[in-house]
């Protein structure tokens, strides 16, 4: 649960990064992506991680900002 809570915080803190006209949209919608998953099966849970990851490095590269912002992320999960 801490490596979840972790995670949520941190791509709360790299939505902070995007356009301000785009952030309430993608802090809704990280909301309610971690509110869905908090059932998951502990098994799959570092499937949803790397997806969490890889799904950041996306929304990085398309508003143009450096992956290297997400090192943090990738070390809570990735690991």
């Amino acid at each position: 649960m801490k490596k979840a809570l972790r995670a949520y915080a941190e791509v709360l803190r790299l939505v902070r990064l995007l356009p301000k006209d785009t952030r309430a949209y993608y802090a809704k919608y990280v909301r309610e992506n971690f509110v869905n998953y908090r059932e998951l099966d502990p098994s799959d849970l570092d499937d949803h991680f790397q997806r969490t990851y890889n799904h950041s490095l996306w929304l990085l590269h398309k508003y143009s900002i450096d992956k290297s912002a997400a090192d943090k992320l990738k070390g809570i999960c990735c690991t």
